[in-house]
């Protein structure tokens, strides 16, 4: 290194070798040089437990690099590297839904329409979604676009270099990525009773003692890295219901998701990819599984048969819900059929696609009608809502941002469609 550094850096650095433990020339070169060049890495370090434990710069980053010039040889942990040492949440997390996040965003359709810097970047969906063990040649892809950084899941929730496991149990690690448009589970939680009490014992309203659950509480108790929902993120789920006219709307959702053939009802080759990426229960077993396990988690603190009263309330207002998302869904899709709206390019079918949310950037996406945008809203952001904050103990989220805005959907929908008829042609 070439770098000049001051008294004060250097006693700052024989501070820290005192803290950590014996470390090497070539770690204290490390600490020396990005002391300067990125202070708040060396700070984070210093108080995790990694540098009490004395694992160094190299053991993360290799010996490769050096100085400026080979800057490019620095190595990035992923999280096989991780579970070296934490095996047990390295395999929970394997088989978790957190590991699908970036499958499943590049099996959407509408994903390789938006701007590249959005999703391999990590500015947008790539964000979030950035979770999940890559290929090596996802990896290499990143590597050769620039994107150096989207290597690892783990420091998602413990941020580098402090990697702290008090950090990723506070409900503000799980705000970043669950809230906003399509998911606000964390405004949802925040303004329950449950994040209510929360806020009221962080803050000395409530004795240490009192019971205050977080999103790890219920999705991921006594810091279990597999996690899942009995619903998943899409709200649909295997086998069909016994009620006919649940089962008539839920087959119609999924024709507009893509998974069953709008014309012949079978399924497509999307299953597979919802199969591969653990984004729905396809059998009563798996969902009951889940269901089963979150009737243990509640029945922590309620009895359950409380708990099982409130879980089943959420499954009927999803019912409900799928009545209004299915009577929309068909009145768009006899746009379609009547030649009143013209297939989109990228729409593997004649028919409304889910998958492709709202209006994009990417070539003929820009003509999208302005009645599929509101069909769209209606499924990703307003239904989300209607049946997510039953589950999360919120009455404002399940009436006002949910249910009513799915009634004045459908309102809009039906209207539009009529003018669309009256005007087409």
């Amino acid at each position: 290194m070439t770098h000049r550094v001051g008294i004060t850096a250097v006693l700052a650095v024989f501070v820290v070798v005192a803290f950590a433990g014996l470390v090497s020339a070539q770690e204290e070169s490390c600490i020396t040089c990005h002391r300067g060049l990125s202070p708040g890495q060396v700070q984070d370090w210093e108080t995790s437990k990694h540098s009490r434990a004395r694992v160094t710069c190299s053991v993360c980053h290799g010996d490769a690099h050096m100085s400026a010039q080979d800057v490019d040889m620095v190595s990035f942990p992923d999280e096989a590297l991780c579970g070296e040492c934490h095996e047990e949440q390295f395999e929970q997390f394997g088989r978790g839904k957190h590991n699908f996040g970036w499958t499943s965003m590049n099996a959407l359709p509408v994903t390789h329409l938006e701007p590249d810097v959005l999703i391999e970047g990590g500015r947008g969906c790539g964000g979030c979604h950035n979770m999940g063990i890559k290929t090596a040649e996802q990896k290499q892809a990143q590597l050769d676009k620039g994107y150096r950084y989207q290597t690892n899941s783990c420091d998602e929730c413990h941020t580098r270099h402090a990697f702290s496991e008090k950090e990723a149990k506070s409900p503000h690690a799980c705000q970043q990525c669950h809230m906003g448009f399509d998911h606000p589970q964390w405004e949802m939680w925040e303004s329950s009773k449950h994040g209510e009490r929360w806020h009221a014992k962080v803050t000395g309203y409530l004795p240490e003692g009192a019971v205050a659950p977080t999103c790890q509480t219920c999705h991921m108790p006594d810091g279990d890295h597999e996690n899942r929902t009995a619903w998943g993120f899409l709200g649909v789920r295997l086998p069909m219901p016994e009620n006919e006219q649940w089962a008539s709307d839920r087959a119609t959702i999924l024709k507009a998701l893509g998974v069953l053939h709008p014309e012949t009802g079978e399924p497509t080759e999307l299953v597979g990819a919802v199969q591969a990426v653990d984004m729905a229960r396809l059998t009563e077993e798996a969902w009951q599984t889940e269901r089963d396990k979150m009737l243990k988690t509640c029945s922590g603190c309620h009895s359950e048969t409380y708990a099982r009263q409130q879980l089943e309330m959420g499954d009927q207002i999803l019912k409900d819900a799928d009545r209004l998302m299915a009577q929309a869904i068909d009145i768009v899709a006899e746009l379609y059929a009547d030649g009143i709206i013209e297939k989109p390019e990228g729409y593997p079918y004649n028919y409304p696609m889910l998958l492709f949310f709202n209006r994009t950037g990417g070539g003929d996406m820009d003509s999208l009608s302005y009645i599929d945008q509101v069909l769209l809203e209606m499924y990703l952001k307003h239904r989300m809502r209607t049946f997510q904050a039953f589950f999360h103990v919120n009455p404002d989220y399940a009436y006002w941002y949910g249910w009513a805005q799915m009634t004045k959907d459908l309102g809009e929908i039906q209207e539009l469609a009529k003018t669309m008829r009256a005007t087409h042609g």
